[in-house]
Parts: structure tokens; sequence; C-alpha cells
């Protein structure tokens, strides 16, 4: 019997779930929220802006154009783009969650849709965190993401003097997002020292061999670097931000290794803005919702074949744990051949193992240190929407 198994994300990790279930002859409704399947990573000029050709900042287009014009022209596939889901509906008595969803663009008149399959696969994947420090809140600060979303999707720059700051490698394509915009990157910052970065990348180098590709990539970005003369500085961080209604300059200081400013090393550099990233906060909701359990980090947790703890409802990509748009598309591949009821090849069930160990490698190379709490002070302003301080 044919399986319908019901995708919800178009990024790395969904369209990869959609195309493996569609390999094995299930049939698929895939689900997203945006106008154009390619998600985050590959987002780029909306076709409605009549651009010839648009600007493809990143990797990877050419797969993500011709992946998905095979979903959107299949047969067995029905997608359904700019969907709102707003509910998952666990059944009494087991069996496949229900989703619930509003189709079209906010502000139209939505339709309103029930899906339920067989089984449900569910990519939605991560944003960016921003650990507060004083000026956070002031125009000119962005989260690195929305730096880097404006860039790709409307040829916007957040500022023409730009710092980047947080940690983790998508700090990286984000300053060559600004430069070869326009913008003056004046420094990446990264948080975490040299020594616990380097320790954690250089240990067994052969279970890496899977992600060559990210190696091509950082030399990009390092002659990126070079290229337009942005200095990388790392045990570094902007802990401040000030100005006169905007941001106008940043305090910059020299961290130790739990992330604690070091007396007497603070400068302040005169900048329009200042892109942050510390790193990333999965979007599980709906995961919590289809009563999916999540591990003390806050990811989903999945067994060796995606499947998270509820019935029929496996998981893909950054909300299993972070670790790029590589890793994503092969969780993806095996998330969505298990739930049409196929099972992994050898050389599958190699790459999937070995971009598990691409996710450890990153938390460990990248983490969150407490010293990021003494940055702040008693009249920074914690939740914005509520103006907790």
């Amino acid at each position: 019997m044919t399986r319908h198994v019901v995708v919800i994300g178009g990024g790395p990790a969904g369209t990869a779930a959609a195309e493996s279930a569609l390999r094995h002859g299930a049939t698929v409704t895939l689900i997203d929220s945006n106008e154009a399947l390619g998600g985050q990573y590959n987002r780029r000029i909306p076709a409605a802006y009549g651009i010839r050709q648009p600007l493809d900042i990143g990797h990877g287009y050419a797969a993500a154009a011709r992946r998905a014009r095979l979903l959107i022209e299949h047969p067995r596939c029905e997608y359904l783009p700019t969907a709102a889901v707003y509910q998952i509906e666990r059944h009494p008595e087991g069996g496949c969650p229900a989703v619930r969803l509003l189709i079209g663009a906010e502000g139209d008149r939505r339709v309103h849709r029930v899906v339920r399959g067989d089984a449900l696969v569910l990519a939605t994947g991560a944003y960016d965190r921003a650990c507060p420090f004083p000026g956070w809140d002031l125009p000119g600060v962005y989260t690195a993401g929305a730096a880097q979303t404006l860039a790709k999707t409307q040829r916007l720059l957040v500022g023409r003097s730009v710092l980047v700051s947080g940690t983790g490698p998508f700090l990286l394509p984000v300053a060559q997002s600004l430069a070869e915009n326009g913008a003056e990157v004046r420094a990446v910052l990264e948080a975490n020292p040299a020594r616990t970065i380097l320790r954690h990348w250089a240990t067994r180098p052969w279970q890496l061999r899977h992600s060559a590709g990210k190696t091509l990539e950082l030399f990009e970005y390092v002659a990126c670097g070079v290229r337009h003369r942005i200095p990388l500085r790392t045990a570094q961080a902007v802990v401040a931000v000030a100005g006169d209604g905007r941001a106008e300059e940043a305090t910059v200081a020299r961290l130790d290794a739990n992330w604690t400013p070091i007396p007497g090393s603070h400068r302040t550099i005169a900048v329009d803005a200042v892109a942050v990233s510390h790193g990333f906060t999965p979007q599980h909701e709906l995961a919590v919702a289809a009563g999916a359990r999540l591990t003390e980090n806050g990811f989903v947790y999945v067994d060796d074949k995606q499947q998270t703890s509820a019935e029929c409802v496996w998981a893909a990509g950054e909300i299993t744990g972070i670790g790029g748009s590589q890793v994503a598309a092969v969780e993806g591949t095996v998330a969505g051949l298990a739930a049409a009821g196929g099972t992994a090849d050898r050389a599958l069930l190699a790459r999937h193992r070995t971009a598990g160990q691409f996710v450890t490698r990153l938390a460990a190379a990248h983490p969150i240190r407490p010293g990021v709490l003494t940055w702040t002070r008693p009249d920074t302003v914690i939740c914005r929407c509520e103006g907790t301080t």
C-alpha cells in the first residue's frame, strides 16, 4: 500500500525528506511557510521582483533549484507554499497527527486545510540566538540571520560599517554576504578561543570525510576575508552598543575561556550596525505539539532513523541538532525514507553516522559559556516584548 508522507518545512532537510519518500514510492504533501522552496539557506530575491539574475549568496542553489523543480512537478507530490501550520492535532487513538493550516499570504483571504497522512516529517529549522548585552535593543543591532536575509532577498545592507559578532561558522557567510554587497565589515569576532575550536575540529579528521564540501566553503570564506581585509578575531565579542537613538559605536572586549570580559581590554569601534549570532535555537514548537520528547539541550530527540518519541512522527535538520545544510539533507533523506517504509543502504548509513559526528563537533567547538551572563547590567532589557530588565 502506498504511504502518504506529510513533510513540514521547505529547507534542505524538508525537501530531501520529500524527495526520498517519493523515490520510495510514497505520495507526499510538502508544506512550507515560504513562497519558494529552499529555506533560509537557499533564500533569494522573490520571483515577483522580476530580477533576471537573482543574487545567489551561499552554496547549493543549482542543486536546490533542481530538487525544487522535481518536487513541484512530481505527480505524487502536492506542494503547498505560503502555508502556516497553526495546530498539530494528535489522534486520540494513536496514529499520525493531523496538521491544520492556513494557505495564502497574510492579509489575503486564506484557505483553511486539514492534512493527515500515514507519517509526518518535521523539518522546521532553527533561528538565531542572541545573548543580551547593553544596547542590543537599539536600531542597528540585528541578528546575523536577519542581516543575511535582507542581503539575500532585498539586496539591502543593515549598515555600511558593520561588526559581526558571536560564535559559530555561520558568522563567516554572513560577513561574506555583507562585504560582497558593499559593506565594510570591520571584523568578525568569534567569542570562543582558537585553541578550543581547533582542538575539536582537528581531532579524528577521518570522521569528517563526508563533509569535504564544508572545507571548500571555509577556504572561500577565508579568501573573501583576505580580499576585503576583514580581520577574524577569536576570544573577542561585542559586549555593548551605544548611540543616540540607534547604534553608533560598539564596545568590544577580549574574553577569557568562560566568556567573561577581561578587565582593561575594552575598546570602542565606530559602526552603524552590528550583526550578532550566538548559535541557534531550534523551532521545535510543532514537534512538542506532536508529542515528541526533547533532549536536555532543547533539540528534538530522534533515533537512528530520525524517528521521534511520538508515533508516526520523524524529524530532521536543525531541530534535531545544528549541523548546516549538508547534514540537514542527509538527515532528511533518512527520515523521508523511513517515513515511507524504506530502509537505508550502507552508504547512506555511513553518511548519516558522520553527519551526527559533525553535529557533535560543532556543538563542542562553539559552545555558549556562562560568562555571557556578566555582559548585562541591571537596566539591560532581556525581553523586548515585555520590556523586562
